[in-house]
């Protein structure tokens, strides 16, 4: 699935993102409630994980906005705000499920493919674009059916560009991805990996799939 989650407390959502990732799910992280109303006006999610208490509006203005704009993407209410007049809030703002923090990851797992189940979606287990898959699960990549050995970090960074397949994205967009919502630090590290990456998908074929946007970043292209 392509996932949004909302949590302001950094462990907490550097943990969940690593660990929805593992489990073979596409997993954007923001910290505040007006990005997260940007960031699902941007692009199509298949479920949303919203904390309530955040630093600029509340969760339950989130849900608010995203209904008022005919926004129906599922929305599974994360936070520490257990109370039954506070589900009863979050329901009735728009919620379509309510987990109370702290919580076990396998039954925020479970939820998900719930909601997204009710909402219709497939729950995508391959990434495939031309001659390359990538299988979420087991976490392997072959390329016409050849497998390629990849790191974690190096299978993160492909099925980043995969799932941004024929845009540009920035050396921080992939940093704050991989490490951080808040990178702060040096973008370069980006270039290191980028080229053992090239080496491993690209090296001996005529069609390259990783290209560099000069000044910018880099975008995966199979035409």
């Amino acid at each position: 699935m392509n996932l949004l989650l909302v949590e302001d407390d950094a462990l907490l959502g550097k943990s969940v993102q690593r660990g929805l990732s593992d489990a073979g799910h596409h997993c954007q992280w923001v910290t505040a409630g007006a990005d997260a109303v940007r960031q699902s006006q941007a692009a199509p999610y298949d479920v949303i994980v919203l904390d309530i208490m955040l630093p600029d509006i509340s969760g339950f203005e989130v849900l608010r906005r995203l209904r008022s704009e005919q926004n129906e993407t599922p929305v599974l209410v994360l936070t520490a705000l257990g109370s039954v007049d506070e589900r009863v809030n979050g329901l009735n703002a728009g919620a379509d499920d309510y987990l109370v923090k702290p919580f076990a990851f396998a039954e925020l797992v479970a939820r998900l493919d719930a909601l997204a189940r009710r909402a219709g979606k497939a729950i995508k287990t391959e990434l495939r674009d031309g001659p390359l898959m990538l299988d979420l699960r087991t976490r392997r990549a072959t390329r016409d059916g050849q497998e390629i050995e990849l790191t974690p970090t190096e299978f993160g960074l492909l099925e980043f560009l995969m799932r941004n397949a024929n845009r540009t994205v920035t050396r921080r967009m992939l940093c704050e991805h991989l490490w951080d919502a808040n990178w702060e630090g040096v973008t370069n590290v980006i270039e290191v990996h980028i080229n053992r990456l090239r080496a491993k998908v690209d090296r001996g074929y005529d069609q390259r799939l990783i290209h560099t946007v000069r000044g910018v970043g880099y975008a995966f292209r199979t035409e």
